[in-house]
């Protein structure tokens, strides 16, 4: 692989710059490991030693080159590649990140590898990093941050950049208003469009994602929205009260973010103007913010459905990994031995119809899988809104007959394999009978299951992935098992 200085220049545009395209932090991530493995392997062949246990040595050619594939990346970029090296590595290459860069790096990384970085600075650098920052952006790493730190940022702030940071902090953590961005761009709709058109060429750059202007009153009452494209194809003479859109979509500060998510996806949306119970404009929300949203809320239902944590480190230490892993592992250990007393209790059925034993996993399994795909539904469903009151018990009689439906078609299916497999056995039809009637019962189960976790634990506001599968695998196995066992129990007796 290629990481000499002057093949690290072939990649760049002439002007300083990276040639992007999607797979540019992938490749970059390569080179980086690349060039760190060849550098410990010259520093092995020198017999260098590590001076501190979280320091990886690297020579200057090394850091040269790193600083030379790092300089032109995109903040997000570096903080992907941050979070996909060790912590000696990534140390390593922190300390190389241009300091300009270290405060949009800090919001990009997830947690556990901000904790990480953050402890590898001292004051002065997480002060000038996070100075760095709009207030909306300061507001997610406060909880991060050391108590005397944020004191000294804020020091350093205007009085309304210190009111707006005050306002990010005060909302709830998925709320609009923890994710709204206070630059935004009001005029008067008094004016006309020559007058606003001007106003905007007094600007150095405009907010990212403006595709629109707010009108506001004297009192910054919320009155429409203008787009850019009216302002640049409109007769400049016409007032702005004729041309803007009053029927605009607005946002609540305390709404749901996840809901506004949706709204975005619905409408097509690139901004969104916030408003106060008053009807105050207070901020926008932008596409930037909803596809972090939506990722985050993906990534939380993933790693939920199997108890871990989203925002951890995958290099976190060993120990702390472990520990984290214990509660949902400790459930399924219990739920594995409830399963094993189950078949034990059912000891003289298995003697007299050993078959039994070799059919049981496929009762347990088919179960398994039809009550993952009701779970996987289901929680996406809750996630988009789709899921209310009127319409829950329509959703729950339909996958109650799907489950049906799916049972009687592959529990006959089963059953007359397991005869075919057995017909040679006294106990042949009657243990085909047996299987289907188990795979039948214990896919609506399944289903049934599937369905009342999500439901339940939003009813406590909780998050409708937490710990599905787990559960599911516990009910189907330990029930299937329950259902087989007891149906062959009746059928052959014990």
């Amino acid at each position: 692989m290629p990481h000499s200085l002057k093949e690290l220049d072939e990649l760049h545009d002439g002007q300083g710059h990276l040639v992007r395209d999607s797979d540019e932090a992938s490749r970059a991530l390569e080179w980086v490991q690349q060039i760190l493995e060849d550098d410990q392997d010259k520093h092995r062949r020198d017999k260098l030693e590590k001076t501190d246990e979280d320091a990886l040595p690297i020579s200057d050619e090394a850091a040269s080159e790193l600083r030379r594939l790092l300089e032109p990346l995109h903040p997000a970029d570096v903080a992907w590649i941050l979070e996909a090296l060790p912590l000696d590595e990534r140390l390593a290459v922190w300390n190389l990140v241009k300091s300009e860069s270290d405060g949009d790096i800090l919001v990009e990384v997830n947690d556990g590898v901000r904790e990480t970085l953050i402890d590898a600075m001292d004051r002065d650098e997480l002060v000038d990093a996070v100075e760095t920052l709009d207030t909306d952006e300061i507001a997610d790493l406060v909880d991060d941050l050391p108590p005397d730190v944020m004191a000294q940022v804020q020091e350093g702030l205007s009085h309304e950049e210190r009111a707006q940071l005050r306002a990010a902090m005060s909302y709830p953590e998925d709320s609009v208003g923890a994710r709204m961005d206070f630059e935004i761009v009001s005029i008067r709709e008094e004016t006309t469009i020559e007058l606003v058109l001007r106003y905007l060429r007094r600007f150095d750059t405009l907010p990212d994602h403006t595709d629109q202007v707010f009108v506001v009153d004297r009192l910054g009452h919320l009155k429409g929205t203008l787009s850019l494209a009216q302002l640049l194809t409109t007769d400049p003479a016409v007032p702005v009260k004729d041309l803007m859109h009053t029927d605009m979509l607005t946002l609540n500060p305390l709404e749901d973010s996840s809901d506004a998510a949706q709204a975005f996806e619905r409408y097509d949306l690139v901004s969104a103007p916030v408003v106060d119970e008053a009807g105050r404009l207070v901020g926008r929300l932008t596409v930037n913010e909803i596809v972090d949203v939506i990722r985050e809320e993906s990534e939380e239902d993933a790693f939920a459905a199997v108890g871990l944590d989203d925002e951890q480190d995958i290099f976190a230490s060993v120990w702390e990994t472990a520990k984290s892993r214990w509660l949902w592992l400790g459930v399924n250990l219990c739920t594995a031995f409830f399963a094993s007393r189950v078949i034990s209790a059912f000891d003289g059925t298995i003697e007299r119809v050993v078959a039994l034993a070799a059919l049981m996993p496929i009762v347990a399994g088919m179960a398994g899988n039809s009550g993952n795909q009701t779970l996987t539904l289901l929680v996406r469903s809750l996630a988009m809104g789709q899921v209310t009151e009127a319409n829950k018990a329509d959703l729950i009689k339909k996958e109650v007959l799907v489950s049906i439906i799916n049972g009687i078609l592959w529990g006959a299916i089963a059953g007359l394999c397991a005869w075919a497999l057995y017909w040679n056995s006294p106990e042949g039809m009657m243990l085909g009978f047996v299987m289907f009637l188990a795979m039948l019962l214990n896919i609506i189960q399944g289903a049934v299951v599937g369905l009342a976790v999500p439901l339940i634990l939003r009813y406590f506001d909780r998050d409708p992935a937490m710990g599905g599968s787990v559960l599911l695998t516990f009910t189907t196995d330990s029930g299937g098992f329950l259902i087989f066992l007891g149906l062959a129990t009746l059928f052959f007796g014990g």
